[in-house]
């Protein structure tokens, strides 16, 4: 026993080096330890690669968890953006650049779209006495489009000028000059042959004007040619039946409802002189005086500059700072107007189609506020500072009323603003947010109910124009108050200006080079075209 014990502690002890060790991963000789043991004497150290500090940080960090947001932000913000990424997003928004309109390689255009524009077919409906005796015939229009379905459609003409552009500009039909307009009225709406004067048989029905206010003080007047009468003698109460309400009216506001529906428009009714906003009547005209035939409404409003609207929706709006509202100097850069539209063809029409701007979420809740957006951001007043852009308000804007000539006050104040993002399309292909089409702002409108009647005057000989009206003045400031008539044609001026600055842009885009059936013969694969369109569409007319 004692020899095997000391033949045992003799022997020596068995050593195995590290590579005979089976081993699960590689080791990681950067992490050894600096002095060899003699449980690994067999150890290789190699030296370290080098790795620079940037680097050795990087590996050092963990990739950054995406946080997603919450349901009830998802659901403040509506139907703006889909439930899910879309992963060819990204990719348009880099072929396409935000500052041109998106382009469309179609047929070539045909010899009757050379012709000028005509306008719609009018049908002679009825014939009504109006309070001073006179007879207006009312016509029902057809063959034309109107703007619904998440669309707008302006008039286009054929152009041998504009060959970038596909050859198409945009025209205006007879009635020119300022007027209702046929595409953006409801149904039912029947029309003078100037189409200055409305009526309907049905419910309230509401048209707009050809023009918009962006900035600066405009007036128009509305005379009430049918509708509520004065109470016969030895009573109190009105012989009503036909009414007839007006107003301010943004693109989003209803054409099947009165002005001041929504929150969309601003409108005054003819009942008791009370101011409509957001279906909320309030009053203003004084106790026991309303609108009857025969007045006079005159409305004037006053908007901000662009420049201070445009600081308002970036959210870089300093009261303290942006107070005066300075007119920005000669050389300033001008507003980026972008205006994505298709030719299109109905009934021997030719149209450009537009993505109208929708409705948003925010304004919804604001005029039906429910218990869960109490505690969000939207439950807060309307202001120019507000959080959500489509609740930001335009400081020092107003629109004042007048009956007969009469200062009847200033019903509404701190509009509610219209520049992208507070106006944003509706998510379908071809749609892009955060674009102006240089047509957003505030429209003249008028709504009448079963036989009321009203016809416009938008200047410049106005029934009772107001004391500091500025009729002659070549050159006005934006602080003037001028008629709806000049701008008109501001408006027209702007469109020539912005269909040659998109030919300009397109021919660039060809290289500059002599362009042949838009361009068809020098365009590169460099050159970005929508998808989804190679030919004119013609329209199908609904029922």
């Amino acid at each position: 026993m004692a020899s095997d014990l000391e033949t045992s502690k003799q022997e020596p002890a068995s050593t195995l080096t590290l590579s005979s060790i089976p081993q699960k991963r590689a080791i990681d000789e950067v992490h050894s330890p600096a002095r060899p043991s003699p449980l690994n004497p067999d150890v290789k150290f190699a030296d370290p690669p080098s790795q620079t500090d940037d680097d050795g940080q990087a590996s050092r960090l963990k990739p950054g968890r995406v946080k997603k947001e919450t349901l009830k932000k998802r659901e403040a913000k509506g139907d703006s953006i889909p439930p899910t990424p879309d992963p060819k997003a990204a990719a348009k928004e880099t072929e396409q650049s935000e500052s041109s309109p998106l382009r469309y390689k179609l047929a070539p255009p045909k010899l009757s779209d050379f012709e000028p524009p005509r306008g719609p077919v009018l049908t002679q409906h009825h014939e009504a006495i109006m309070r001073n005796g006179d007879a207006v015939e009312f016509f029902e229009t057809s063959d034309h489009v109107a703007n619904k379905k998440n669309f707008r459609y302006t008039h286009c003409i054929a152009d041998p000028q504009f060959p970038s552009m596909i050859y198409y500009r945009q025209t205006e039909p007879e009635p020119f000059g300022p007027r209702f307009s046929f595409e953006d009225a409801a149904s039912h709406i029947f029309f003078d042959k100037t189409a200055r004067t409305v009526t309907t048989d049905r419910g309230f029905r509401m048209a707009r004007a050809n023009v918009a206010v962006r900035e600066g003080r405009w007036y128009w007047e509305c005379k009430i040619t049918q509708g509520v009468r004065p109470p016969p003698p030895g009573e109190t109460k009105p012989d009503g039946g036909k009414h007839v309400r007006m107003g301010w009216a943004r693109r989003e506001a209803s054409l099947d409802a009165p002005v001041g529906f929504d929150a969309y428009s601003y409108g005054i009714r003819d009942v008791a002189g009370e101011k409509v906003h957001m279906s909320r009547p309030k009053e203003f005209f004084p106790a026991g005086e309303g609108i009857c035939e025969g007045d006079v409404i005159g409305l004037e409003i006053q908007l901000p500059s662009e420049r201070l609207q445009r600081k308002i929706m970036a959210g870089q709006y300093h009261p303290a700072v942006d107070a005066a509202d300075e007119p920005p100097r000669p050389t300033a850069e001008g507003p980026n107007i972008v205006r994505d539209r298709v030719p299109i063809r109905f009934k021997a029409h030719t149209y450009f189609e537009k993505i109208e701007y929708h409705t948003t979420r925010e304004l919804e809740d604001l005029m039906h506020p429910s218990p869960s957006t109490a505690a969000s951001a939207n439950s807060h007043p309307p202001h120019p500072t507000h959080s959500t852009p489509a609740l930001r308000t335009l400081p020092n804007s107003y629109i004042k009323v007048y009956k007969n000539g009469v200062l009847m006050g200033t019903p509404f104040e701190n509009l509610l603003g219209f520049l992208p993002p507070a106006s944003r399309p509706m998510p379908q292909v071809g749609a892009r947010e955060g674009l102006d089409d240089g047509m957003l702002g505030y429209y003249p409108a008028v709504s009448i109910f079963r036989g009321g009647a009203a016809e416009v005057n938008f200047g410049p000989n106005f029934w009772y124009p107001p004391p500091d009206l500025d009729v002659v003045s070549t050159e006005p400031q934006r602080k003037t108050l001028r008629g709806v008539a000049d701008r008109y044609k501001e408006q027209v001026a702007e469109d020539v200006v912005y269909d040659i600055i998109d030919e300009v842009d397109f021919w660039m885009q060809d290289g500059g080079h002599d362009s042949v059936l838009g361009g068809a013969n020098v365009k590169t694969e460099a050159v970005n075209l929508a998808p989804g369109r190679e030919e004119i569409k013609e329209l199908v007319e609904d029922d």
